[in-house]
């Protein structure tokens, strides 16, 4: 059964529009692994409109089971992380105001750039996991610039579930099975939901953790946190 990494960055940024911590980020967080969740997932971006780059030490305070902080690796980024050491840093190559991340690397082309990054992660004991999409000479060049991980970007699925779930899923099984067979970690997220979710894990096997943020929050205004959270877990199995 992958995990479910809760990606609370709608929560954050309910939080700022008010200019106090209401809602705590910190008590959201504590309670969705109360409710089951296996890890938190935050993603600071530059002009910190939601998570911010202060959430990151806060939150390793206090998460018991994972943290996964996303973003794009600019010096500040990778300073903020290594200062905190989460579980596991996933790297983004969202440019700094984008609205949200819509595509993995090319870790061909920007391999030269990937591998020392990810070498002072590792060092630093984090667990390392790269966006990527289904393609096999991606997933040839992540396992090339020593990411443990990869996180395939899932937007292109479920976008065409409704019309075509098979069609859909059909790259990403294949490429689940390919990385798996280079040794790496797979996770997966962006537009997972619960209509889509349960499908996915289904042809995935090898897959590791769903980190979902937008659609479990968003859920969360009808079913409740406790429910939701428990709705999102039992679609994984």
């Amino acid at each position: 059964m992958p995990n479910l990494s809760v990606n609370l960055n709608k929560v954050a940024l309910i939080r700022n529009s008010r200019g106090a911590n209401y809602p705590d980020l910190l008590q959201v967080a504590i309670d969705c692994e109360r409710f089951g969740a296996q890890g938190i997932t935050i993603h600071p971006r530059p002009d910190q409109r939601h998570a911010r780059y202060d959430d990151v030490a806060a939150l390793k305070e206090v998460v018991t089971t994972e943290l996964n902080i996303e973003g794009y690796p600019t010096e500040k980024f990778l300073q903020v992380v290594l200062a905190s050491v989460p579980d596991q840093v996933t790297l983004v190559p969202d440019a700094p105001g984008q609205l949200t991340s819509d595509h993995g690397w090319d870790t061909v082309a920007r391999a030269e750039e990937l591998r020392p990054i990810i070498g002072r992660l590792k060092a630093a004991g984090i667990r390392t996991s790269i966006f990527v999409d289904p393609d096999t000479a991606m997933l040839d060049g992540a396992r090339e610039v020593g990411t443990d991980r990869i996180e395939f970007y899932t937007g292109p699925y479920a976008e065409g579930y409704e019309e075509d779930r098979e069609a859909a899923v059909v790259p990403f099984a294949a490429a689940s099975r390919y990385a798996a067979s280079l040794g790496l970690g797979i996770n997966a997220g962006h537009d997972l939901n619960l209509d889509n979710l349960a499908y996915f894990a289904e042809q995935l096997p090898d897959l590791q953790e769903v980190s979902i943020g937008h659609a479990l929050v968003s859920d969360a205004l009808y079913y409740g946190l406790a429910n939701t959270v428990q709705l999102y877990l039992g679609r994984l199995g």
